[in-house]
């Protein structure tokens, strides 16, 4: 059955200019094209259904560049979720996928997770046993022994270990590999200091291009940064400064400018302090921890802002991600996240496409997904409001289409049956 979805205005997610009064067709799954006002004569077949949504946008299924499906998201640390049976896991990464399709986040990217429950879930899902949000994943994030997430299972060291390793990752199932090339917030690792050599950098993304992976790696120090430029790494997530123990950071302009010319697009991750602080704020006679956690995060989330503006300044490009799951980052923070990139100097046009139509350009997924381009899958939200004009109508989604099916919205029930 071919669907017209109508609605005030639509946003394509390659940032141009946002049709009024617009029109999508959609036909066996696919976008068969975006229009104002009528769509051409004999296109539309008789036997079509219209889906009316007045006030609304039309506009791509956001997708998150950097989750973890295993981790709530509710201040769990990742010590106490990793002490939960394997079982409980994969259930918490079934949901997490459930709740993110919910939201209008049609696609995520898993950078980390026990063993292969995250590959799991996207093979169930693929299997059509439930509904969620697409799932690529990584498998085991590659670490140091003792290293940044080790207990998901990913310790390796030296080169010969690291291709190995890759391609155990290949061999499991992974979309992508995933690199901590800094320590990060598992207990006693160093994010301030570099973990693997320039030398086991480069083999990890010599073997996986030789494998036909894209590779990403974490970074929260400067040196880090460096080493995975001059490796040819795919992706760098967070980009961080952080000079010592206590998390305080030094902007370093020499590497953002060395990162601007490596054309190496970068995870912004903002909603991490966001969603501290803003968890921090909503609760009423806080104890003394939580005024410090609240004083920390506060100070660490204008620091992010700023790098991130200056980072964009020096010709950084970003990407949307939020690390859900990470400390009080839900699923289903993604309009946060674009609300910071908007607060840290993006248009509201350019967070937008940093979380739909380019964030599958980097992630690999563009020829499927991220615009409502012609021949690509119907991964459709629709918001009410105009998200160009305030970007919390993003978390007031009428409809969610995942591959021309209607998956959730307000919207569904009423043409669930249409």
């Amino acid at each position: 059955m071919t669907t017209l979805i109508r609605a005030d205005r639509l946003i394509d997610g390659t940032g141009a200019a946002p049709l009024k009064d617009a029109v999508l067709v959609i036909e066996r799954g696919k976008v068969v094209g975006a229009f104002e006002g009528q769509p051409p004569e004999g296109l539309v077949a008789a036997n079509s259904r219209t889906i009316d949504l007045p006030g609304c946008t039309i506009m791509p299924g956001m997708i998150d560049t950097h989750v973890h499906l295993n981790l709530p998201g509710d201040g769990t640390s990742l010590e106490e979720a990793m002490r939960e049976p394997e079982g409980v896991l994969v259930a918490t990464s079934a949901f997490g996928a459930s709740k993110a399709l919910a939201a209008g986040i049609t696609t995520v990217r898993d950078v980390g997770a026990l063993g292969s429950t995250a590959i799991n879930v996207r093979r169930t899902l693929e299997l059509g046993y439930g509904e969620g949000a697409r799932v690529l994943a990584c498998g085991q994030p590659i670490t140091i022994t003792g290293g940044h997430t080790w207990y998901f299972g990913g310790e390796a060291d030296g080169v010969d270990a690291l291709r190995r390793k890759v391609r155990q990752m290949v061999k499991l199932g992974a979309d992508f590999i995933k690199v901590m090339a800094s320590g990060g917030g598992t207990v006693n690792t160093t994010s301030w200091l570099p973990s693997y050599s320039q030398e086991e950098l480069t083999a990890i993304a010599d073997e996986a291009h030789r494998m036909g992976r894209k590779v990403t790696a974490h970074c929260l120090c400067a040196t880090s940064t460096d080493y995975v430029i001059n490796a040819g790494f795919d992706q760098i997530e967070h980009a961080g400064f952080i000079v010592d123990s206590k998390g305080n950071q030094k902007y370093d302009p020499a590497v953002a400018d060395r990162l601007a010319r490596s054309g190496i697009p970068v995870t912004s991750t903002l909603a991490v302090g966001g969603a501290v602080v803003q968890t921090m704020l909503s609760r009423e006679n806080r104890t003394p921890a939580e005024e410090a956690l609240l004083t920390r995060w506060t100070k660490m989330r204008a620091e992010n802002l700023a790098q991130f503006g200056k980072l964009r300044e020096a010709g950084v490009a970003f990407v949307a991600g939020t690390d859900a799951g990470w400390r009080f980052t839900t699923i289903t923070d993604m309009p946060m996240e674009i609300a910071l990139m908007e607060e840290g100097g993006m248009s509201a046009s350019e967070a937008i496409v940093a979380g739909t139509g380019f964030a599958a350009k980097v992630i690999g997924i563009d020829d499927q997904v991220g615009t409502l381009t012609a021949g690509l899958s119907a991964d459709v939200i629709a918001v009410a409001g105009n998200p160009l004009e305030n970007l919390d109508a993003l978390r007031d989604v009428h409809l969610v289409m995942q591959e021309g099916q209607l998956k959730a919205g307000q919207m569904l029930n009423r043409f669930a049956g249409a």
